[in-house]
């Protein structure tokens, strides 16, 4: 029978604490909230009654509820006033000296049977729980922010803790209305230990000038439909914090350089660059605290983004390939009003390709998404044929045949005496050089990576990707083309996997390796990342979607490139490969699909 908690405390008011406050008062529980001043104590005071009184002005509490809520919540200066209570959380800053004095102090005042608790993110839950003389009776329950909001708790054990304590802990969370997830204690727990190694990575790519900051935000929101981009997630969570995260992880969980905080972090955090909370960091904002994002001319290493002028002028566009990728840039160029000439091996696949085109258009009308007028004018616009010579007049070519250099050099080396001077040649390539594909031919100054995203009639994204010797008008005028197909064009330099594949598949190998050390279950990891992050799928239901094989030959691309030792491909996923387990393709990845 689980442990019934009528009272407990919080120690720390910040915006965690209150909002755990909240969370216990909300669902009938007496709370004890704790400060160390009476400054302090107000600034916790306020920061629940404006987050209630939001819920009251947003239907989402009555004010009956509200009152009865704030009656359930006591406010004492010091530890002394949790004498009495069934369980303490601890939500102050993430130091590990000031953690262990409060644990040492809490052991002190609480009762013997108190159930001594921490909501630390990254710190050794059993490095705090041996400042007490009751290790077996602390753990972690880990909220996440906005904690009224956010459904995970990582319910941390330690090698110690008890069983019925963990067990007790767990019923509380269901009372809560929260689920756990129950690990054991290691650096970062679950989801921090995925995602701040992709937001490391991101800041990274920033600090190198790879891309924009804007451009490394908007692809993973666009490309990932992730809630917000990793560098303006960093400002939120507050580069402060995201630094003492990192070098927790990286000392206490083997020294991964994945963790190994970016230079420019430190940096950042020591002009008191810290984020919205000091109204700068990545982005400026309107005012510390604010979400408004204002323009700034000294962000460190910001550009605008800004493109040398001279983008020219695209009526005519040839599209060569016959798979998926190209009959759906083939749509979205006749959709914009532009010309557009397929080419394809024969006219028979010629003739495959026109009735996919149809076939997506008809559906677009049947769905109310495109008049009969438009889809017949789209139509309209496309010729097809057969050979490569009908391209001698178009003003760009977009490339989506299949991922095998080879091919491509030798179809780029076709182009360069067929088309004109001046026509932009990109490649749809989604992870070979393009440099390669571009010194094919004799004009590398107007070849550009175009990356589209499956399916591009529906995603909103394009990675355009510059080689060292791709002109300022190449690269300007792929951008203009985005922008004219209502896609948004982020641009990149040449290298391994751009900017979504070379932040999102590492993030999806790190979890790989977590299962494989049997740290947590892969519904668990899902649970966390979904939950607590608030990504749209967990990283086994994304690998089971992508193909397990396509992650793995992109994993290996990225380790040979970056030779990274985090990069090297999860052991795990390479046996289940090779055993045929590829994901929903084979009914079998990390999850049976075979009743689907």
């Amino acid at each position: 029978m689980a442990r019934e908690f009528s009272t407990v405390g919080v120690v720390g008011l910040g915006t965690m604490g209150a909002g755990i406050v909240e969370v216990f008062a909300r669902n009938g529980i007496d709370v004890v909230a704790v400060e160390i001043s009476a400054p302090a104590l107000e600034r916790g005071r306020a920061t629940l009654k404006g987050s209630t009184d939001r819920a009251v002005a947003k239907g989402k509490l009555a004010e009956a509820d509200r009152d009865a809520l704030n009656e359930r919540v006591h406010f004492a200066v010091g530890l002394d006033a949790l004498h009495s209570v069934d369980l303490v959380i601890e939500a102050v800053p993430e130091h590990l000296d000031l953690k262990q004095r409060i644990f040492a102090e809490l052991d002190r005042v609480c009762r013997p049977e108190t159930i001594l608790a921490t909501n630390t993110s990254s710190l050794s839950v059993t490095e705090i729980s041996v400042a007490t003389s009751r290790p077996n009776q602390v753990i972690g329950i880990h909220f996440f922010n906005p904690a009224p909001v956010m459904k995970l708790v990582e319910v941390v054990r330690t090698v110690v803790t008890a069983p019925e304590v963990v067990a007790d802990v767990e019923a509380l969370c269901a009372r809560l209305g929260k689920v756990d997830v129950t690990i054991n204690d290691r650096a970062g727990f679950i989801a921090n230990a995925l995602l701040f190694g992709y937001l490391n990575h991101a800041v990274g790519m920033f600090e190198s000038h790879y891309a924009t900051r804007e451009d490394i935000d908007a692809a993973m929101k666009l490309g990932c439909g992730l809630p917000m981009g990793p560098l303006a997630l960093m400002d939120l969570i507050g580069l402060d914090t995201a630094y003492e995260i990192l070098d927790t992880m990286y000392r206490r969980g083997g020294r991964d350089r994945r963790h190994a905080p970016v230079p420019l972090l430190k940096q950042m955090v020591t002009a008191g660059l810290l984020g919205r909370k000091s109204g700068r960091g990545f982005y400026t904002y309107e005012r510390p605290g604010s979400p408004v994002v204002v323009p700034d001319e000294a962000t460190p290493l910001a550009t605008d983004g800004a493109l040398a002028d001279g983008a020219r002028a695209i009526a005519k566009v040839g599209v060569v390939g016959s798979g998926t990728m190209a009959t759906g840039i083939i749509e979205v160029f006749a959709k914009a009003g532009y010309e557009v000439v397929s080419v394809t091996r024969g006219m028979e696949k010629s003739a495959k390709v026109c009735e996919a085109v149809k076939t997506s258009l008809n559906k677009g009308v049947v769905r109310g998404k495109l008049a009969e007028a438009d889809r017949d004018a789209a139509l309209g616009r496309i010729s097809w044929s057969a050979t490569l010579d009908h391209l001698a007049d178009v003003d760009l070519v977009v490339e989506a045949v299949v991922e095998e250099l080879s091919v491509k050099k030798a179809l780029f080396a076709s182009l360069d005496e067929i088309c004109k001077p001046g026509v932009v040649l990109a490649t749809t390539t989604s992870s070979l050089p393009v440099i390669d594909v571009a010194m094919a031919t004799q004009r590398p100054a107007d070849v550009v990576g175009l990356h589209f995203f499956n399916p591009a009639p529906v995603m909103p994204l394009v990675e355009v990707v510059r080689t060292i010797r791709t002109s300022p008008e190449a690269t300007a005028t792929a951008r203009a083309v985005c922008a004219a197909l209502g896609k948004t064009g982020v641009v990149c330099g040449d290298r391994s996997g751009f900017i979504v594949n070379a932040l999102l598949f590492p993030y999806l190998n790190d979890a790989v390796k977590m299962l494989e050390a049997s740290y947590s279950t892969a519904d668990d990891i899902d649970h966390a990342m979904k939950l607590g992050c608030g990504y749209p799928m967990g990283p086994f239901e994304l690998l089971d979607v992508v193909g397990l094989d396509v992650s793995l030959a992109i994993q290996r691309e990225l380790y040979l490139e970056l030779r990274e030792p985090g990069f090297a491909p999860a052991p795990l996923l390479e046996h289940l490969v090779t055993a045929g387990y590829l994901g929903r393709k084979t009914r079998r990845g990390f999850r049976d699909h075979s009743h689907r």
